[in-house]
């Protein structure tokens, strides 16, 4: 069996979990930036991973609290689908990925960090994205600072509003 380490998620697992649901009130806030919010649709909105498994990790995420893809809407459920796909157009053109992880865990025994509410993951790969210092010294190089990555795609994603 192989190991999967992802010890800087440490910071998020070991951190004071908020008590209401973070989807539902960062989005209220109307602090984008801060909250790292760089899209808003009708039905969802794109939002940055605090804790990246990659750079420019994104979550799509419906305004809706569910837990459970089924449960969606039509209306929702291609929304989210949709935004994942426009999602990705951004990230090509503000970083040229080479490939994507995209999927959606559902329940806390698929992975799901915040299983109350329902969320899409796309995380950008690079060829050598995973290297010796992940395998050897369990540290992940994030090469840019999250508000940097931020800057740069959110003029991308709002280019036609």
């Amino acid at each position: 069996m192989k190991n999967l380490w992802a010890p800087w998620r440490m910071e998020y697992i070991l951190s004071p979990k908020e008590k209401e649901c973070i989807f539902c009130t960062k989005v209220l806030e109307k602090k984008d930036r801060q909250n790292l919010i760089l899209y808003r649709g009708n039905n969802t909105y794109v939002i940055m991973n605090k804790y990246p498994y990659n750079n420019a990790h994104l979550m799509v995420v419906p305004y809706t609290h569910v837990s459970e893809l089924v449960v969606l809407s039509d209306d929702i459920a291609s929304e989210l689908f949709l935004l994942a796909k426009y999602s990705m157009i951004c990230l090509k053109k503000a970083f040229n990925p080479e490939g994507f992880n995209v999927g959606i865990n559902i329940g806390a025994a698929a992975g799901a960090g915040i299983e109350e509410h329902l969320h899409l993951h796309i995380v950008p790969r690079w060829a050598g994205d995973t290297n010796f210092m992940i395998v050897t010294g369990e540290i992940k190089s994030i090469p840019e600072h999250i508000l940097d990555t931020y800057d740069k795609l959110y003029p991308i994603f709002n280019m036609f509003k």
